[in-house]
C-alpha cells in the first residue's frame, strides 16, 4: 500500500500576483481562479495481476470484494481488504470487454469481444453454466443487471440491445432501436427497472420495460458511458472525443439541465456515482480520472494513470474510487470527504494553503512598497 500525503496539490500563478503597480490587497474570489488542481499520480493502493488492459471493474454489496475483467480474457475475484485475488475465473476465448454484478451481489456477467456471454456465481465466482452463450454476433460493449435482478441487459458492436432471464438465462427479447446501424455502447437501468437507458454511437435512447417501445432523447454523435442518480431523476451521459464532456438529463422531461460538464479532452469511458448521488467520477481515454462535485458542478480532485482508463467505480461505502485502463492494473483513490481529508486532498483546506501562500506574498509585497 502506498501512503503519501501529496497526491494532490494546487500551485499558486505568480505571474497574477501584485506587483508595486497593483493593489496588494487580493481578493478571495481572484485567489481561488489562480488555485489549480494537480493530478494525483500516486494511488492509496494498486492491485497488479492483469497480464492486459483492465476493460472493466465492479464491486460487491458485501464491501469485502470487487472483480475485474481484462483484455487478457479473465476474470479476477479480489479481497479487498487484503488486496488478494482468490479466484481466477477461466473460460472466455476472446479479450473480454463489459461486466457487470447484480445488486445483491448473486450473479456475475461478463462478455466479450466474440459475443460470447458467461454467467457466474457471485458468492465463489464459478461458472453457472458449461458454456458460454452465444449472444451476440459483435463485441459486447455493456452489460448491466436490472435493480430487481430479474433481467440481464447486454448491447452490442452488433447494433442490438437484448434482455436475459436470469433465473433461466434465456433470451427474453431484443429491443427494437431508434435507427439502424447503430453501436450500442453502453445500457444502464433505471433505479426502478422501469425504464432501461442506451447510449449509441449517434443518439441516446430511453427504453420502457413495461412497454417495450423506445424513444430517442438525444441526437449528439460518440454516447459511450451513462449512470443515473439514485433517485431515477437524472440521467448523466459521457461523450466521445468530438464531445468529451458529461451532460445532465432531467427523467421527467428529457429536458438538458445546466452547461455540460467540461475537463476531460478525450473520450469519457466510463462515470460512476456515489450511492447517495452527490459525487462523480469519470474515466477517460485522456489518462484521467476525475471527482465531480455535482453540487456545484465543479472537479475536487484529479487522478492520474500512465495510460487511457477505461473503467471506474465507487467502492460500495463511497470512500473511495477504483480505476483501470491499460496500464493493467487498478488503482485506488479517496473519493469521500473523510477519505480526502485523510490524504490531504481536502478541498477547503488546499484552499486555505493557497490563501497562506497568496497573502504571504502580497504582505512581503506591501512591505516593498513601503
Amino acid at each position: 500500500m502506498h501512503n503519501d500525503t501529496h497526491l494532490c496539490d494546487f500551485k499558486l500563478d505568480t505571474h497574477n500576483l501584485p506587483t508595486k503597480s497593483t493593489s496588494t490587497v487580493l481578493n478571495t474570489v481572484n485567489l481561488q481562479k489562480m488555485a489549480q488542481l494537480v493530478p494525483s499520480t500516486i494511488p492509496i493502493r494498486v492491485f497488479e495481476y492483469h497480464e492486459a488492459r483492465v476493460s472493466a471493474v465492479a464491486v460487491f454489496p458485501d464491501r469485502r470484494r470487487m472483480v475485474t475483467a481484462s483484455y487478457d480474457k479473465m476474470l479476477r475475484l479480489w479481497d479487498l481488504m487484503t488486496g488478494v485475488v482468490v479466484r481466477k475465473m477461466e473460460g472466455h476465448r476472446h479479450r473480454v470487454q463489459a461486466l457487470a454484478v447484480s445488486r445483491d451481489g448473486r450473479f456475475i456477467a461478463s462478455g466479450d469481444t466474440n459475443g460470447e456471454l458467461f454467467t457466474w456465481n457471485g458468492e465463489n465466482g464459478e461458472r453457472l453454466r458449461d458454456q458460454a452463450i452465444s449472444a451476440h454476433t459483435g463485441w459486447i460493449l455493456s452489460l448491466d443487471f436490472s435493480p430487481d435482478g430479474r433481467f440481464l441487459a447486454s448491447g452490442s458492436s452488433d447494433f442490438t440491445v437484448k434482455l436475459w432471464i436470469t433465473s433461466t438465462w434465456n433470451l427474453c427479447y431484443a429491443i427494437q432501436l431508434c435507427g439502424a446501424n447503430t453501436v450500442v455502447r453502453c445500457v444502464r437501468y433505471s433505479p426502478g427497472s422501469a425504464l432501461l437507458a442506451i447510449a449509441t454511437e449517434h443518439n441516446i435512447q430511453i427504453h420502457r420495460v413495461d412497454y417495450n417501445s423506445t424513444t430517442t432523447i438525444y441526437g449528439g454523435l460518440g454516447n459511450y458511458s451513462l449512470a443515473w442518480t439514485p433517485n431515477g431523476k437524472r440521467l448523466l451521459s459521457g461523450g466521445h472525443g468530438a464531445d468529451p464532456t458529461i451532460r445532465e438529463w432531467d427523467s421527467s422531461t428529457w429536458q438538458q439541465v445546466g452547461d455540460p460538464l467540461k475537463g476531460h479532452l478525450k473520450t469519457i469511458r466510463a462515470i460512476s456515482l456515489n450511492s447517495n448521488g452527490t459525487l462523480l467520477a469519470t474515466a477517460s481515454h485522456d489518462n484521467y480520472v476525475r471527482l465531480w462535485r455535482l453540487s456545484d458542478r465543479r472537479t475536487i480532485a484529479v487522478f492520474k494513470h500512465s495510460g487511457e482508463v477505461n473503467c471506474v467505480t465507487f467502492s460500495a461505502d463511497g470512500r473511495h474510487i477504483l480505476s483501470g485502463g491499460v496500464d493493467k492494473k487498478i488503482s485506488e483513490w479517496p473519493a469521500s470527504e473523510d477519505a480526502l481529508l485523510e490524504v490531504g486532498l481536502k478541498d477547503g483546506l488546499m484552499k486555505m494553503q493557497v490563501t497562506r501562500q497568496a497573502q504571504a506574498y502580497s504582505d512581503c509585497k506591501a512591505c516593498s512598497l513601503l
